[in-house]
């Protein structure tokens, strides 16, 4: 078997409305073999994965997918359930997944769901090779695999704080996107958008972190306030903190001057030998170093969110419990094996290390790790009270005494942090601090909040939604208004002049189309950007108030979609144009894949659909959301029933644009005061318009700025470059489209027909990933329109050989009436438009059928400059000749 390619779609995609990994596999010469004719495949598989008997299958029961093996299924459908089956190893509860035919007859396409996006890629990967490897008769090491893929989830995925405050989002229907591998965050979309990483927001001031990450000025900060705090001081030699610690009285704490998460902090020590060893340890994660006077008493952490104490921890220092059998490092051991305990962050509690810190606390306590605890013996590993180094934690938010609260409060103020996590030593948190002789340790700016959403004891407490009710106060919005724009034709024109539209009224519009990435009208980014890339430069812009997004067919079908729901979905068209491609083969499965934009449509917006179009019907049986159809014709029968229904419509009756609101209809705008249709000749920027208007409709636009900006938008470089696009030079017309499939070119020509008035000169071409029969027709739509054609081709070839396009087209020009002496081979798409200027008569429209626009436009300006230049050294001849005569 052989791995083609594995990806990733985070978001709705056409498979699912919920993440999936695709593998694409080449199943080789095990595609007509079944697994009950491998000689024991499926013996050492259910021996590797046992798990796999409960998998229910097509059978719907558990043990349905063993009887599958057992009479026999394919390697393709089985790399489905091992993917699925690794995560459940792995603890993830995954069960979508589906196999589907892709190409070349032994080509398939794996899908299946994932939690976490690394553990769900790696999963895969190992699939494949455990059944490779079961395949060549090899060993199957899978403990040792499966924490290799653990290993790798933990560097690569979010931690619990993180993750629980996306899934509270969530819930609430916010939408969240990673920025790059780490734990930046962004929640909600466009204007609205807020950032976190981990407990930090973007809300959380610069000075404020710093202030919190310098432990000796937090603390001369809270002491000004009168604020209990551990006298001590920092250093940066071993012999300084002796002497730090003589003069502040044993016992003493030694920790990082900057240092988190209880990494190489030592308490109580007693000897000056404690704190040289203490200080060396402490050294490896900081130059300097805080000596502390250490405090009696419990260790509690109190989270502050937005000036409120929302939970309270007590944290129990990394212990395990004796039996009277085991050593302690065999207790570690048994401790470590515990669901509950994962590496890092993971879990809510984390596997315990043994490392210096915990030797040199044994042996203060006289004590090693072949020691046997006698049976209930508390023994502690560590000093300090760090979830992260092991420890664990007891909820008591409902005991803190009110006192306490405001001195914590005061003390996050005085920093300034909208989120703070405040450690505090003192015997009891029910009692005030002040009178009880406790202190505030320290004040932790990116605070953990796992230990409150998973305590060992005691109520979870959901500090992710507080932060999440800071950030989206009640009634706040989270998202701009989206516009998700696709269809076969169209949907670039459709998409600048609803961009337009929504401008008019005053609103900055994000912009995604094939020309590139607009904020404001501002270029962005250069090139063809209608994927979900695209989708998200716009969507994470905080100037943005409206996204209008065009969103393609290769987008869709390879990464799904840029975002999570739109407020309207627009579909202009189906038609054939990139058959198949990505196994998509009939337009049944081209209808499948676009109906997608309008599928992820909130359920209070709209769907926008062309009555017109054969596919629509099929379309509609998919659609959620309210429904606005448009049309050329009042008579048609989905827009008559649809109209009958109360629903909205955009229609044309008497050569005007109407909109019918449910309840009555409305005039918009005549046809002919339409730039982008030349008075009604163009049909497709007609249909396009329509689709333009139902669209603002939708989103409440006002009718009259509709007509407005409609009225302004023509087919030139400002409002829509790259589409029919008209230039003079000299005495006839050059014209710039994108037609590029046989409903492109029949609706251009059809319009050029009406503006004819010499010949009608064509540039012809076809990107070479077209089927033969696609290419050859429009070759014959060509030879029956133009009078002269010259045949080009794209510089990407797309798998062809040089003139094997340019031929076919030719050929089909032939069968549309050309005849040779009217076609010619010029494969320079620049040099063809060259020859057909230079050749150019009064009257004559050229119109080329561009791969790259700027080039054509740069060549069309130059021509007119020399244009210009003749023209002028004729003026200064004649003025010569007359002076010379005078």
């Amino acid at each position: 078997m052989k791995l083609i390619n594995i990806r990733v779609y985070n978001g709705r995609n056409i498979y699912s409305h919920w993440p999936v990994i695709r593998i694409d596999v080449d199943i080789e010469k095990y595609v007509n073999i079944p697994s009950c004719d491998i000689d024991g495949f499926n013996d050492k598989l259910i021996s590797l994965l046992p798990g796999l008997k409960k998998h229910k299958c097509s059978r719907n029961y558990e043990g349905g997918f063993v009887e599958r093996l057992n009479r026999g299924t394919y390697m393709a459908h089985i790399l489905e359930h091992v993917a699925l089956e690794i995560q459940k190893t792995l603890g993830y509860d995954v069960n979508f997944g589906k196999t589907r035919y892709l190409e070349n007859e032994s080509v398939y396409s794996i899908v299946f769901s994932f939690i976490d996006e690394t553990a769900g890629y790696e999963s895969g990967l190992l699939a494949f090779d455990i059944l490779q490897d079961i395949l060549q008769f090899k060993e199957v090491n899978l403990p040792y695999e499966l924490e290799k893929v653990k290993s790798i989830v933990q560097e690569k995925s979010l931690g619990i704080s993180t993750r629980a405050i996306i899934d509270e989002a969530t819930k609430r229907g916010i939408p969240s996107l990673r920025i790059g591998e780490n734990s930046l965050i962004q929640l909600g979309y466009g204007k609205y958008a807020r950032k976190i990483q981990a407990t930090i927001t973007d809300a959380t001031n610069c000075i404020a972190v710093d202030t919190a990450s310098d432990k000796e000025l937090t603390k001369e900060i809270l002491s000004f306030l009168n604020i209990p705090v551990p006298i001590g001081r920092a250093v940066e030699t071993w012999e300084e903190a002796i002497t730090v610690a003589d003069e502040i009285g044993y016992p003493v704490v030694v920790k990082p001057f900057n240092g988190n998460q209880g990494k190489g902090v030592s308490i109580e020590l007693r000897t000056p030998e404690e704190v040289e060893r203490a200080f060396k340890i402490a050294k490896m994660h900081s130059n300097r170093i805080l000596v502390e006077k250490f405090i009696h008493g419990k260790h509690y952490r109190v989270v502050v969110v937005d000036n409120k104490v929302v939970a309270v921890a007590q944290r129990i220092s990394t212990h395990v419990i004796g039996n009277g059998v085991n050593t302690i490092e065999e207790l570690i051991d048994l401790e470590n094996k515990s669901l509950k305990r994962g590496y890092g962050h993971e879990k809510p509690l984390t596997k315990i290390v043994k490392d210096d810190v915990m030797m040199m606390v044994l042996e203060k306590k006289n004590r090693h790790l072949n020691d046997v605890p006698t049976e209930g013996e508390v023994v502690f590993l560590r000093e300090n009270a760090n979830l992260s180094t092991g420890g664990i934690a007891v909820d008591v938010t409902d005991d803190i005494h009110e006192e306490n609260k405001r001195l914590i409060i005061n003390a996050v103020r005085a920093i300034g942090l909208d989120i703070a996590g405040v450690d505090v030593t003192t015997a009891d948190i029910s009692r005030p601090i002040v009178s009880s002789g406790g202190t505030i340790i320290e004040i932790n700016a990116c605070p953990g909040i796992r230990m409150h959403h998973y305590p060992s004891i005691g109520k979870n407490r959901n500090v992710a939604s507080t932060i999440v009710d800071m950030l989206f106060p009640k009634g706040a919005k989270h998202s701009v208004p989206i516009i998700s724009i696709t269809g076969t034709n169209g949907k670039t024109t459709t998409t600048r002049m609803l961009s337009n539209i929504i401008k008019k009224s005053g609103l900055i519009v994000g912009m995604t189309n094939t020309g590139g990435v607009y904020i404001d009208d501002e270029l962005v980014v250069k090139g063809d950007t209608t994927g979900p890339q695209s989708a998200r430069i716009v969507l994470m812009d905080k100037r943005v108030e409206v996204a209008v997004l065009e969103t393609a067919r290769g987008g869709i079908v390879n990464k799904g979609l840029g975002y999570n729901v739109a407020d309207v979905g627009i579909i202009t068209n189906i038609g054939d144009d990139h058959l198949g491609l990505d196994g998509i083969n009939t337009l049944e499965e081209m209808a499948n894949v676009k109906s997608l934009v309008v599928e992820a449509v909130n359920k209070n917006g709209y769907a926008v659909l062309n009555a017109d179009d054969p596919y629509t019907e099929v379309i509609l049986n998919n659609v959620k959301c309210n429904i606005v159809l448009f049309s050329q014709s009042q008579n048609n029968k989905l827009i008559e029933k649809h109209i009958s229904l109360g629903r909205k419509a955009v229609y044309i009756s008497d050569e005007n644009i109407w909109v019918f609101d449910g309840e009555e209809s409305h005039k918009v705008i005549e046809i002919s005061r339409i730039p982008a249709t030349f008075g009604g000749v163009l049909k497709h920027n007609i249909e396009n318009s329509m689709a333009a208007v139902a669209g603002a409709y939708s989103l409440g636009v006002s009718i009259a700025t509709i007509a407005e900006a409609l009225s302004e938008f023509n087919t030139d470089i400002k409002y829509n470059p790259g589409r029919f696009n008209v230039f003079d030079v000299r005495n006839f017309k050059v014209i710039i489209d994108y037609g590029h499939n046989i409903d492109g070119y029949s609706k251009v020509l059809e319009g050029l027909k009406r503006m004819k008035q010499g010949n009608l000169i064509g540039i012809i071409g076809v990107p070479g990933d077209r089927t033969d029969i696609n290419i050859l027709k429009i070759g014959e739509i060509s030879g029956k329109y133009f009078d002269y054609v010259h045949i080009k081709e794209d510089m990407d070839l797309r798998g062809r050989k040089p003139e094997e396009v340019a031929k076919i087209l030719k050929k089909g020009c032939s069968l549309g009436g050309l005849t040779e002496d009217r076609m010619e081979i010029e494969c320079n798409e620049v040099n063809a438009l060259r020859k057909a200027i230079e050749n150019g008569k009064e009257g004559d429209l050229i119109v080329v059928f561009y791969e790259n626009y700027q080039p054509l436009v740069d060549l069309i300006n130059s021509m007119a400059i020399e244009k210009t230049t003749l023209e002028q050294e004729v003026v200064d001849d004649e003025s010569k000749i007359i002076a010379a005569k005078a």
